[in-house]
């Protein structure tokens, strides 16, 4: 009897036990819940807070110009249908910047080594006709680091060009290069098998050799794009150039030089031509800007990308592999 009270006794208590686990248990698990929800919207608020600031800072700038102030239009970096620096983009900004009522005036911002001659002819184009439409509006490029080839293509545009003294100006010329390998794949005995449809589909392969006719038909091309280069500095710059042998051979010089030589007019920053030049100090930049979700993510892929290169800096000066 006194056996089965006990039996009953230990049964009893480990039930209370499993009880008491499995209570313990559930409440470890409602608390985890609670944190990642508690996480989360934390994280929510955040994001929240980052969305608000990037788009209050988007807006900032066109959204408070009451008054009058003077546009600016940035090309920034090589120019191609595919980088930032691309005519659709460069354009859209230069006609909202023209049509604005408050703005006094236009400053393209160059700072480029140059690139597509077709979208710089393109912006250039359309900076002569918002000109044409706007006569009372004036338009004026100030040169950064760099104002060559394509962006310079697209500062003649301008009424007036301005630059500092250390700016790289010029490079009026066009350019296409490559790599032929033949030689080398003769030294290796490697066989070229190229079968095309068109007699010069394969022009410039870098596996095959250059045909001189092939050469003479590129050197046509580049020296028509040249001449459409050449016209259009003639035709923004007037005879504020100077005769120089090498003016259109693809030289560039310093901002400085660049004055005397009559390929920039003088020496000035974007804050000095919205002062002095065009009258309204306070500047609005009229760049596009890439959608908002877009520039978030390559803000965090950068940030990611920083945190992984300084992680993967540590290791190798710990010696790890």
């Amino acid at each position: 009897m006194e056996e089965g009270n006990n039996s009953q006794q230990q049964a009893w208590e480990r039930d209370v036990i499993n009880r008491l686990s499995f209570a313990a248990l559930n409440e470890q698990r409602r608390t985890r819940r609670w944190n990642i929800f508690f996480k989360f919207l934390i994280f929510i608020y955040l994001f929240a807070l980052l969305f608000y600031a990037m788009s209050a800072r988007d807006l900032s700038d066109r959204a408070i110009a009451k008054g009058k102030h003077t546009a600016v239009v940035e090309v920034n970096g090589l120019i191609s249908d595919a980088s930032k620096a691309n005519a659709d983009t460069i354009i859209e900004g230069l006609r909202d910047a023209f049509e604005a009522k408050n703005s006094k005036g236009v400053v393209l911002r160059v700072n480029s080594p140059g690139g597509s001659a077709v979208q710089s002819a393109y912006v250039f184009d359309e900076i002569m006709r918002l000109r044409e439409k706007y006569p009372d509006k004036p338009i004026h490029a100030v040169i950064v680091d760099v104002g060559a080839s394509g962006g310079y293509y697209m500062a003649v545009a301008a009424e007036n060009i301005y630059v500092n003294p250390a700016s790289i100006v010029g490079s009026i010329g066009v350019l296409m290069n490559g790599f032929g390998f033949v030689e080398a794949m003769e030294k290796l005995g490697i066989e070229r098998r190229l079968m095309t449809a068109g007699e010069n589909k394969a022009m410039l392969d870098p596996f095959s050799p250059v045909k001189e006719e092939e050469r003479q038909h590129v050197k046509t091309l580049l020296d028509s794009i040249h001449q459409q280069f050449i016209d259009a500095v003639k035709q923004g710059r007037g005879d504020r150039l100077k005769p120089q042998e090498k003016l259109f051979s693809g030289m560039f010089w310093t901002g400085k030089e660049s004055v005397e030589l009559g390929l920039s007019d003088a020496l000035g920053d974007v804050d000095y031509v919205a002062r002095e030049v065009i009258g309204a100090e306070e500047t609005v930049n009229y760049t596009p800007q890439p959608d908002l979700f877009k520039r978030f993510a390559d803000r965090l892929g950068a940030a990611f990308a920083n945190v992984m290169s300084e992680k993967m800096g540590l290791q190798q000066s710990l010696g790890i592999q």
